[in-house]
């Protein structure tokens, strides 16, 4: 039986190798890496014979077990809310098969939620390794892409209209910004993050006695954790803050499908993800270019923060044990890790596969008749005249030329109030979009530096 995910759409909105992290397989893999790191540990120091250590680690194998049994025991009334006892059990019967009597030794001192902790952990470092690597080249794909049309100017565009123009460079160096601070809060929280959780039955670790801490220690050192300034079994924040993470780059990744199916829309059509194979069949026309990608980028951005909001909700949790709010997370966290790796998937497939039709660009900025240029017009004219009647006069010519639907730049040369003190030529100049494009430019170069510089750490 196939328990790896939701075999429909899990291809669609989710990484395959985040899926495989987050299976059943890697669940039970993460809880029984920890039952042997444990053994190994406990043997260092004395708490269990050492000669009991090779059968324990050679049990601790995922593929040695029935996780349909194991998805019953963990719903018979007895184990309700423990996930982690009945593969304890089944691996303690696993090593007396192997050594009679030496399944005494597993679980000593432990508690399943430091063993459940522990070994989603343990998953959260591989996913962190591949969340790591795709946002790396994702912001390659950006940062080239940035620099290729750094100079390419494009409408750019306040509520939906036309604003004065900016580079599709500037735009695309906007998405890698954010992609580039991301990258940089991971790498901050991981310290964090990857921390063991060993407390046993009320974080006190009272039933190992003195040898409690240096058990700790060895086991944060095999385990290759970091060792916490004390057990976290309902102080949820580490893993809130992965969260929150994950649902800020879900938002910026939804950023960027919603401007890229903005840009494809027929009315625009500057910009167009790469076609995908098969696309205009089926029940789409052969002239439609759907926002593919885009969609599951929407789509993430959309579900991520009500599964933030209930990471969120599952902090208040009572005492040294919480019944209920730990247990919304088992599902919660490993579905926002799949959801955001699918949305970084999908963008790895559009960002270098962008088409640019720069004719349409050039042909958007006209739209306006140069009324989108009128900005430039009025600041190169309040130098000679002040800003405020400059701001009033400039107003008046493009009511004008709406009304007379004539280009401003037969209004503004028709107006003494202007061509007394612009000449045509500066005229035109300033109605040239290329011409008006600030440090759009300048924000590419800092975006771009900003991305090597991080990926050189």
């Amino acid at each position: 039986m196939n328990r790896s995910g939701n075999q429909l759409f899990d291809r669609y909105f989710t990484q395959t190798a985040m899926r495989e992290v987050f299976s059943d397989q890697g669940r039970v893999q993460g809880l029984l890496d920890f039952e042997a790191a444990l053994a190994r540990a406990q043997a260092t120091v004395g708490a269990i014979p050492a000669e009991v250590v090779g059968d324990i680690a050679a049990a601790c194998d995922a593929a040695l077990y029935d996780f349909d049994a194991l998805a019953v025991a963990i719903g018979d009334a007895g184990d309700a809310g423990d996930a982690a006892m009945p593969l304890v059990r089944a691996l303690r019967t696993q090593v007396n098969s192997r050594n009679p009597g030496a399944g005494r030794y597993v679980h000593v001192g432990a508690n399943s939620q430091d063993a459940m902790d522990s070994g989603l952990v343990l998953q959260l470092r591989s996913a962190v390794a591949l969340l790591e690597q795709t946002m790396a080249n994702l912001g390659e794909a950006l940062a080239q892409q940035a620099q290729r049309h750094a100079n390419l100017p494009m409408a750019g565009r306040i509520g939906l209209q036309q604003a004065t123009p900016i580079t599709l460079g500037a735009k695309i160096a906007g998405w890698l910004g954010a992609v580039t601070r991301h990258r940089q809060r991971l790498k901050e929280l991981k310290p964090r993050l990857l921390c063991v959780q060993f407390g046993g039955t009320s974080g006190s670790l009272a039933a190992l006695g003195d040898m409690a801490f240096p058990i700790a220690e060895a086991l944060a050192k095999e385990l290759k954790l970091n060792l916490p300034d004390q057990p976290w079994h309902t102080q949820r924040d580490r893993l809130v803050e992965f969260a929150t993470l994950l649902g800020l780059i879900a938002g910026s990744l939804g950023k960027i499908g919603r401007d890229v199916s903005l840009l494809m829309q027929t009315e625009t059509g500057e910009v167009f993800e790469p076609p995908a194979a098969g696309e205009g069949n089926a029940s789409n026309p052969s002239h439609t270019r759907n926002p593919l990608g885009a969609t599951v980028m929407i789509a993430a951005a959309t579900r991520a923060p009500g599964l933030v909001a209930t990471l969120l909700s599952a902090m208040p949790q009572e005492h040294e044990r919480s019944p209920g709010l730990w247990h919304a997370e088992w599902e919660t966290l490993p579905e926002l890790c799949c959801l955001v790796s699918g949305s970084l998937q999908q963008a790895l497939a559009v960002i270098p596969g962008l088409e640019v039709d720069a004719a349409r660009m050039k042909h958007n900025l006209g739209l306006t008749q140069g009324r989108a240029q009128a900005e430039a017009v009025s600041t190169a004219l309040s130098g000679r005249i002040g800003r405020d009647a400059a701001d009033q006069l400039i107003e008046q010519c493009c009511r004008l030329a709406v009304e007379q639907s004539q280009p401003l730049r037969a209004v503004l040369g028709a107006e003494p109030a202007v061509s007394t003190q612009l000449s045509a030529q500066a005229l035109d100049n300033l109605l040239e979009p290329a011409h008006y494009l600030g440090q759009s430019r300048r924000w590419v170069k800092r975006a771009v530096a900003d991305h090597q510089a991080f990926s050189l750490r």
